[in-house]
């Protein structure tokens, strides 16, 4: 970024009327060099963009849009556009030129940066990226290379531009925008880039800057992209308390991150915004994680050799200052949401009665199992989020679930067990009652379909069906004109088996009568 200019001359090259005065490096969308237009005129970085970046007319009308977009960028941390043609026949980008090294070429040459240089470099740093965000516009490829130091203040470059370049021809197997280090775990899986991800590659640069190597290690790109989507990083040399933050940020999983407003809140008191720097907390050892891959998956986790174990990672603190992982506030429920709730499952509480007035050994058996089946799926949901909760998303997480299915199968019996004896014991006491004050067969094995329901629901162990009945309910319960189809349905189930134990009577299928037939009927 330093390279000296040549002297103008008459076979000085030009584009879209700036002369170009020298060449100051590329990259995967183009040729990046210093020019001015006219004699007198301000010197600018001309972008000049790759055929492949721009090659058909909706390319160029993408690149229109987004410049649109990030011209409307006035921030003293990033390098503003002052000018760009997208139709031009050689297109290009105009910044403001800013004399300076890159991050990555002043750590090289003068090693890390520390004390308070470091602080600024974090804030003014997150600061461009909040600039950038204001517009609406992800940089996506911020890293050490992107950010060019003038003086001891950090500029942003190549904000937005990196989603220009998000295009099919671009992005098909085997290519991949931005550099692995750098690019946040999502990113990495395919998914789209959002807010978090330049968190992300935010914490990994700074980290860069703090400890004069890349957070992920060096090596071949598939070992450093394996070492993200793990978290497996090596913070040693910052400071305490911006190592807890860093940390954080660089949680594989997107909603563990704080947010940048989060990010500023912290960092301005020490930075843009002098003040009494906030004490960092006493550092906490991480949960231990239990989780493995399994079976065939199993060679993923190769990795994970002790023998490979980055110095840092082991000993990451979770973050406890201001940024405390941003939790949303739970939205309080419409009294009028929480009754169709209740309304829909005494519906469904209804059908379980008049089941088992008609068919009282099929219908408890069904409740029974049904039971069963959900607590194994909600014991197979908490341990996944669990493993998230460690380990963040994984690719594999999904066929993991199938895999262990039949475990949580069997690990749900004893619970499903105790919830089915304590249901059906009410179940029962509830049918002497109902016999006591001589109700009528039909009634009594209403009563005790009934009961058996609500004893399921809220006996012990029962969190395990509320939850995923709760998963199935609530979204119908929230849309009135859902709830209303629902509620319907639900209400002509139960009217049709009502009707059937009514005029036919309890069917006792597999048994050919009901039990005690010979006692008299109350």
């Amino acid at each position: 970024m330093t390279t000296s200019p040549p002297a103008e001359g008459p076979s000085a090259r030009t584009v879209g009327g700036y002369t170009l005065l020298a060449r100051l490096g590329e990259g995967g969308m183009g040729v990046v060099h210093l020019a001015r237009r006219g004699p007198a005129g301000q010197r600018v970085a001309l972008k000049v963009l790759r055929p492949h970046i721009v090659g058909d007319q909706e390319a160029r009308r993408r690149l229109e849009r987004e410049v649109g977009s990030l011209q409307r960028i006035r921030s003293q941390w990033v390098a503003e556009i002052v000018d760009a043609d997208p139709w031009a026949e050689v297109p290009y980008v105009a910044t403001r030129y800013v004399p300076g090294l890159s991050l990555h070429d002043l750590v090289v040459e003068e090693g890390a940066i520390e004390g308070d240089d470091l602080y600024w470099l974090a804030g003014c740093l997150a600061e461009g990226v909040a600039s950038v965000h204001s517009v609406g516009v992800l940089h996506r490829d911020v890293k050490p290379s992107n950010v060019l130091m003038e003086g001891r203040t950090p500029i942003l470059i190549d904000f937005g531009l990196a989603r220009v370049a998000d295009d099919p021809k671009l992005t098909h197997t085997g290519w991949l925008l931005g550099t692995p280090g750098y690019l946040a775990p999502e990113i990495l899986y395919g998914e789209d880039a959002i807010p978090a991800s330049d968190v992300h590659s935010w914490a990994a640069t700074v980290a860069y800057a703090g400890t004069g190597h890349p957070p992920f290690g060096r090596g071949p790109a598939m070992a450093i992209m394996d070492r993200v989507r793990r978290g497996q990083f090596d913070l040693d040399g910052l400071p305490h308390d911006l190592r807890q933050v860093v940390a954080a940020a660089l949680d594989p999983e997107p909603r563990n991150r704080p947010t940048l407003d989060q990010l500023l809140t912290w960092l301005r008191p020490l930075t843009t915004r002098r003040g009494e720097r906030p004490a960092a907390p006493p550092p906490s050892a991480p949960p231990h994680d239990p989780y493995t891959v399994p079976l065939a998956l199993a060679a993923q986790a190769a990795a994970d050799d002790e023998t490979d174990v980055w110095p840092g990672h082991e000993t990451a603190e979770p973050l406890t200052l201001a940024l405390t992982s941003y939790q949303p506030p739970v939205a309080k429920v419409p009294a009028a949401e929480r009754f169709r709730r209740g309304v829909l499952l005494s519906g469904i509480a209804l059908v379980c009665g008049a089941g088992c007035a008609a068919y009282p050994w099929l219908t408890t058996a069904l409740m029974l199992v049904l039971a069963w089946l959900l607590r194994s799926g909600s014991l197979a949901a908490s341990a996944r989020d669990q493993r998230r909760e460690y380990r963040g998303r994984k690719w594999y997480d999904g066929v993991q679930l199938l895999v262990a299915a039949p475990w949580h199968l069997v690990q749900s019996v004893p619970g499903a067990v105790l919830l089915a004896l304590w249901s059906l014991g009410l179940a029962v006491a509830a049918a002497l009652i109902c016999y006591a004050i001589a109700t009528g067969l039909g009634l009594a094995l209403f009563v005790c379909g009934v009961v058996l329901a609500v004893s399921l629901w809220l006996g012990p162990g029962g969190s395990r069906v509320r939850g995923p009945v709760g998963r199935v309910v609530n979204p119908l319960a929230a849309d009135l004109r859902r709830w209303t189809v629902a509620l319907l349905v639900v209400l002509a189930v139960a009217a049709v088996l009502g009707f059937r134990a009514d005029l036919a009577g309890a069917t006792w299928t597999p048994a050919n009568d009901r039990p005690h037939a010979e006692m008299p009927r109350p």
